[in-house]
């Protein structure tokens, strides 16, 4: 713990903003621990407490503020490059727009507690054209909300935190042969995840003019054709193929109860 907060004396402020400004433009950093380790840091006085707050406030808002502009401007092309990093883009992409589906701008608030949802959330509110000044007020109480509680965390376990440092150090050898045997677990089972999602990496594509001559032949009675564009980029006024009827895509497990099972069907989305 001692070399802990030696290191925070020395680069503590510019260590927390860097970590955390990697972490809101989607660099898969621990911030929470550095968050942690700075309080941590702020109970033995090695760092100002006003002054590390500072840090990682302008951190989280500055990089939240690049992915909102980046996603009004680039949509869905940021959302789906941030979402390879997770296993399945698809579902990561449907998880942070049911939490803007069913909390709306509450999910600001808490999104940086959802692995996941902490780096879609300030993309996908640009994406959905929600006002600058609205975000900024909500994005700034969600990480007002999440430096306060890891700083405390780490606050009020300064003591915690120093005895199993100190365990670990005194392990030794054998701790790092657990944390290395760890890491290669972890390696295998996101190995295995990957693979077990590959096939959800192509989606099967049909041309317009393809699918056309089919609607307008004898067969069109066997087609059938629903927008499912995520909320955000659909109402109750938009514009739909002639035809084809809404399916709401984070309301999947009821809508496709629904469904015809004697039609080929054929989805757009945005």
């Amino acid at each position: 713990m001692n070399d802990v907060l030696a290191m925070m004396a020395r680069h503590g402020y510019a260590l927390t903003f860097a970590l955390l400004f990697a972490e809101a433009i989607g660099v898969p950093l621990p911030a929470a621990i550095a968050l942690v380790a700075a309080g941590a840091a702020v109970a033995s006085h090695t760092l100002w407490g006003p002054g590390i707050l500072l840090a990682a406030m302008l951190a989280l808002l500055l990089g939240d503020s690049t992915l909102f502009w980046l996603g009004r401007y680039s949509g869905w092309a940021l959302l789906a490059f941030l979402c390879r990093l997770s296993m399945n883009p698809e579902t990561c992409i449907l998880r942070s727009a049911e939490s803007f589906y069913k909390r709306g701008k509450v999910t600001l608030l808490v999104a940086k507690f959802i692995p996941g949802v902490n780096t879609m959330a300030a993309p996908l509110a640009g994406s959905m054209k929600m006002r600058f000044g609205q975000f900024l007020r909500f994005d700034f109480a969600g990480a007002l909300l999440y430096c306060l509680t890891y700083l405390l965390l780490g606050f009020v376990s300064r003591d915690f935190l120093t005895a199993a440092l100190n365990s670990f150090h005194a392990a030794g050898r054998l701790m790092e042969v657990v944390i290395v045997a760890a890491l290669l677990i972890y390696a295998v089972y996101r190995a295995a995840i990957f693979q077990k999602y590959r096939k959800y990496d192509v989606v099967p594509r049909v041309q317009v003019q393809e699918l056309a001559p089919r609607l307008e032949s004898e067969d069109a009675v066997n087609v059938l054709i629903a927008d499912v564009r995520s909320h955000g980029y659909y109402d109750s006024g938009a514009e739909r193929i002639k035809g084809s009827i809404r399916i709401e895509p984070n309301n999947l497990e009821e809508e496709i109860k629904n469904l015809p099972k004697d039609k080929d069907l054929y989805l757009y989305c945005t």
